[in-house]
């Protein structure tokens, strides 16, 4: 895998999108020398042809990306991929047709876009079934041995099972009771390896309890015989993009590399949250009156909503929202938002979708108590009953709380605690690994988020 912003990436997914750009561009570059001949150089060097279809490129790419063909864990079955394909062509015809008809200086050539469409079309389809093919050939699969069994070794084969691309195959190992009696079952499993060639590429370690349980010495054979060896948690964490708690004690947060909150990268994360909510007052500042008004014609009570949230090192403080709920949501007291929750109004549930309700914590970014990117800031009331059922539930407050975060982007709304919980693994991955560069992903998937209504109630 291939880390990007602090993100693990397969490198199968990486070959295809870069593969699928040299075929957006090669299609239309293609339907040019067709298409106008002889007088090609003059379209693609003189007339910007070369920049136009770079820019066709992006386009199709971002398309590609916002209808998850490069999220396969999305995708539930492979007549999917062809579905998405056809929308993202339709889509992009759609869009060059508007910016021709408008810009008609954008043509590359008559009829150069259409044959440029059509090309890639055919292109893409055979394109996509080479690549099945090819990954699903054994020389391109990994094959991964599981030692150990119960919830962290099902939980494995699962995530593994979830990612197809990444190219790894559970050949053993995982399903086995264990016990400290078991120890020689798994030792005579690893030594059927043990070859001067092994039949296995990677050992996952996901045993829950290690003392005295570690087939060491057929560990160690096979490390030095090229098989990679790798905690649970680690192959997790890279595949699910998340911190997972079970197995998470407190020497995996000293000696870990991540974690680091520096001062210098707090004042720039801090000076990029104040310019992007700059500019996100100024992009919203036309749709705020008309907001005000539907909020107070579509049921009695105030405009703004204010509730009291926990900050930067558990200090509290107001966030501000535009009303979404009835005026006596919580007469009954505290209680976190559901699915289809009737305390929500019509106007409050498309408010939450499209994330129109979040415009005013703006300001709470601008006073310094909240930052663009970070995790969701919680209630006290909730937070005091959190801390106390989930470890490390904590750790999400060593920053400020953000708008947006990455378990907004990578996770559906929590509202029970098994589902915080979820959500407390994705938060304590950024802290892990905050970056300048993770927040620019986020910010950038959660356009994909909200135009997608994706994990709002």
């Amino acid at each position: 895998m291939i880390r990007l912003f602090n993100v693990y990436y397969s490198t199968r997914t990486l070959v295809l999108f870069l593969c699928e750009a040299l075929l957006v561009g090669g299609s239309f570059f293609l339907a040019s020398v067709l298409i106008i001949g002889p007088d090609t150089y003059i379209a693609l060097i003189y007339e910007d042809g070369i920049l136009k279809i770079a820019g066709i490129v992006v386009l199709t790419m971002l398309l590609s990306y916002y209808f998850d063909l490069y999220e396969p864990q999305r995708i539930t079955g492979r007549w999917e991929i062809y579905f998405r394909l056809l929308l993202v062509l339709s889509v992009l015809s759609f869009f060059l047709a508007g910016i021709v008809y408008f810009f008609p200086e954008a043509d590359i050539g008559p009829n150069v876009l259409a044959a440029g469409v059509s090309i890639l079309a055919i292109a893409l389809v055979f394109w996509r079934i080479s690549y099945e093919w090819i990954i699903d050939l054994p020389v391109f699969r990994e094959r991964v041995y599981v030692l150990g069994s119960g919830e962290r070794a099902r939980k494995v084969v699962e995530t593994l099972r979830g990612r197809r691309d990444a190219g790894m195959e559970v050949v053993g190992g995982a399903g086995r009771e264990t016990s400290h009696g078991h120890l020689e079952e798994f030792a005579s499993d690893l030594r059927a390896f043990c070859k001067p060639k092994p039949s296995i590429d990677r050992i996952v370690v996901a045993m829950e309890d290690r003392r005295g349980s570690m087939p060491v010495r057929e560990l160690l054979d096979l490390r030095l015989r090229g098989v990679v060896i790798e905690n649970a948690g680690s192959l997790i964490e890279r595949l699910s993009g998340k911190l997972p708690l079970d197995g998470l004690n407190p020497s995996n947060l000293i000696f870990t590399d991540g974690f680091n909150v520096k001062a210098s990268q707090q004042i720039v994360r801090r000076l990029v949250s104040i310019a992007i909510s700059f500019i996100a007052l100024a992009i919203c500042l036309p749709f705020i009156p008309l907001i005000i008004l539907a909020v107070r014609l579509s049921s009695p009570g105030p405009i703004f909503f204010r509730q009291t949230r926990v900050g930067l090192r558990g200090r509290p403080f107001t966030v501000i929202k535009f009303r979404t709920m009835r005026q006596d949501a919580e007469a009954a007291g505290a209680m976190w938002a559901t699915k289809d929750d009737s305390r929500v109004t019509p106007l409050g549930r498309f408010m939450r979708q499209t994330r129109l309700d979040e415009i005013p914590q703006l300001w709470n970014v601008l006073r310094g108590e909240m930052g663009f990117v970070g995790p969701r800031p919680e209630r006290p009331e909730f937070v005091q009953w959190l801390s106390s059922e989930i470890p490390f539930y904590d750790l999400r407050h060593m920053i400020r709380p953000g708008i947006t975060g990455w378990a907004q982007v990578r996770y559906r709304y929590g509202a029970s605690l098994e589902e915080t919980k979820q959500k407390l693994e994705y938060d304590l991955y950024y802290v892990k690994h905050l970056s300048l560069g993770l927040d620019l992903l986020i910010m950038f998937e959660t356009i994909k988020t909200i135009i997608l209504r994706r994990g709002a109630l």
